[in-house]
């Protein structure tokens, strides 16, 4: 019988977190896994396995301490025959952790941010038997909270190499969005929320206008911080340089589109998806050195980082990548190598089987 791994996440929103837990539900189905994700009901992540035809089980979770969602969580375990419980966010990791617990299941506890964790909440790292960061920094944090290093595996998002790829084009999106031919395109592909940067991304924005008047800045996603960053596109002054697409699916054509992508994460940040998928597409990066970005981006050497928080900074190094193109695609081919020899889907999804089996054996 395949060995079925129950996902868990309790989050309403739909950012890297939940799209990772998709695209590993999907890999571990092609590659001779079973996977249910378990969330709450109505969210985005629920629609988006439900229309992709990935098992998924509703579960209305209303807090770390609801005992009627233990029991649902115990229910859809031992129904769907869970092996193993992977779960994601705070409250699932506390609720599936006792409904696995009580089962006798084995649990992984994935932690995708650099936020330091707090004593109060570091019981649920300790009870998992495995911890999954998504880079060195954020393992470093979870060590920090007392968790036994041998417990701890740091193994990054992966990158779907069949969808992108430097084959892929931009040249309908640019079409579409109305940039020229010789118009740079410089991007923000994230979860539209504070900790992101978009604030830094505009101020960058309005002094690279000064020098490259043609240029286009491409925000790209949804999230709670939407509307706040559309004011500040209105009151910036530079309104007709900036382009919010909101949600997209098509990001290895908007990353092919894009001349440089951005990344200036003020707060925390894991090893972030977006970065390596915008390197194995072929395009540049500017990015801030957040939590876990110095793991992919190598000053001067696979992209450019810059201190969180500093739009002039930003400005400077976005000014570099479109002042000398040659420089920036051989920095982008460095983070190509980089992608492909260690952040493929293939190669991250096996290290996270191996954490799996061994569990399991």
């Amino acid at each position: 019988m395949r060995p079925r791994i129950l996902h868990t996440e309790s989050s309403i929103g739909l950012g890297g977190q939940e799209i990772r837990i998709l695209g590993e539900a999907r890999w571990l189905i092609d590659h001779g896994w079973d996977c249910l994700i378990a969330c709450q009901p109505g969210s985005p992540l629920f629609t988006e396995a439900r229309d992709a035809g990935l098992p998924v089980a509703p579960v209305r979770m209303r807090g770390a301490w609801d005992a009627a969602s233990v029991l649902r969580l115990r229910t859809v375990m031992r129904a769907g025959r869970a092996a193993l419980v992977h779960t994601h966010s705070s409250v699932d990791s506390w609720l599936a952790t006792v409904a696995a617990k009580s089962l006798g299941l084995p649990v992984v506890r994935s932690r995708h941010v650099t936020i330091p964790i707090l004593r109060r909440r570091a019981l649920v790292y300790r009870l998992a038997d495995r911890i999954i960061t998504t880079g060195e920094a954020v393992a470093a944090r979870v060590r920090e909270c007392g968790v036994p290093s041998h417990r701890i595996v740091a193994i990054t998002s992966g990158v779907d190499t069949t969808r992108f790829h430097p084959g892929v084009s931009g040249k309908a999106v640019r079409e579409e969005l109305g940039i020229g031919p010789g118009d740079p395109a410089v991007g923000l592909v994230a979860n539209v929320r504070g900790s992101k940067g978009h604030a830094v991304f505009l101020e960058a924005a309005r002094e690279v206008l000064a020098t490259h008047a043609n240029a286009r800045f491409v925000i790209v996603g949804d999230g709670v911080g939407f509307e706040d960053v559309r004011r500040r596109v209105r009151e910036s002054g530079i309104a007709g340089a900036v382009i919010m697409t909101g949600f997209r699916r098509d990001i290895p054509e908007i990353m092919a589109a894009l001349d440089v992508l951005v990344l200036p994460s003020i707060k925390s940040e894991a090893t972030s998806q977006v970065i390596p998928q915008a390197l194995a597409v072929g395009t540049p990066v500017a990015a801030a050195a957040t939590g876990g970005i110095p793991e992919i981006i190598r000053d001067g050497e696979t992209g450019y980082l810059v201190e969180p928080g500093n739009a002039g900074a930003l400005a400077r190094a976005i000014r570099a990548l479109l002042g000398d193109p040659d420089r920036a695609r051989e920095m982008a081919a460095a983070g190509q190598a980089l992608v492909r020899s260690r952040y493929s889907s293939d190669i991250t999804m096996a290290a996270t089987t191996d954490v799996y089996r061994a569990l399991l054996r």
